[in-house]
């Protein structure tokens, strides 16, 4: 399957609530369908459920910012949601919602084979960590999953609606910055894809070399 048509499989979902419950379309997912570096966000909002991409209005022009201070251009890189439908009045998931939408995001993952996950807030951490987490205690770094690093961050939208948490995010997008200049070790051998738990995740250290990110 290709991400092309995994996104036809999905077109007008209706396998979970959201689909009744105001949702415009599904917002599959936009960027480079091979890019080394992928970002996952909670769910689209207002302006994503109207134009069908993530990432737009304020919370996308932050993010653009964002992505340039660490030396990335939003063409080169891949973004996608846990949940796939704007939630009413922009509500957290719920857990019902997660499970329906988590596969398809695995799959995502499978397809475009990213060195590097960007989890942008609590929900996408906790989504591919398997487990419960603290955002703010875990942010800004590097987490071994089986087959890429996992590199959780602060959300753009938080820090729009929390100004104490603008500065903190963009200290994750710097230590981001730092950790792509630094080689690091990929998983020893290929494994099916699936949430890590705490006992198969650990911090990446700067000093484990052998890869370099951008290479073959």
């Amino acid at each position: 399957m290709t991400l092309q048509e995994l996104s036809a499989s999905l077109y007008n979902c209706q396998r979970c609530k959201l689909a009744t419950l105001g949702r415009s379309q599904v917002v599959f997912g936009v960027g480079n369908p091979h890019a080394t570096i992928m970002f996952v966000g909670e769910a689209p909002g207002f302006y994503e459920d109207k134009q069908g991409e993530p990432f737009v209005g304020a919370a996308g022009k932050l993010l653009n910012e964002l992505l340039q201070s660490a030396g990335l251009a939003r063409s080169e890189i891949y973004i996608a949601n846990v949940i796939k439908c704007r939630p009413p009045d922009n509500r957290d998931p719920e857990p019902d919602e997660v499970e329906t939408c988590k596969p398809f995001l695995l799959q995502q993952i499978e397809l475009i084979k990213p060195k590097v996950v960007c989890t942008l807030g609590r929900w996408a951490t906790e989504t591919l960590l398997g487990r419960k987490v603290g955002i703010t205690k875990i942010r800004g770094r590097a987490i071994r999953h089986t087959d890429f690093v996992i590199f959780p961050m602060l959300h753009p939208a938080a820090a729009l609606h929390q100004g104490g948490l603008m500065e903190p995010l963009r200290e994750d997008f710097q230590k981001l910055k730092v950790f792509l200049d630094e080689p690091v070790i990929t998983s020893p051998s290929a494994e099916p894809l699936a949430p890590a738990s705490s006992s198969q995740s650990q911090q990446v250290s700067a000093q484990q070399t052998q890869m370099d990110l951008f290479g073959s």
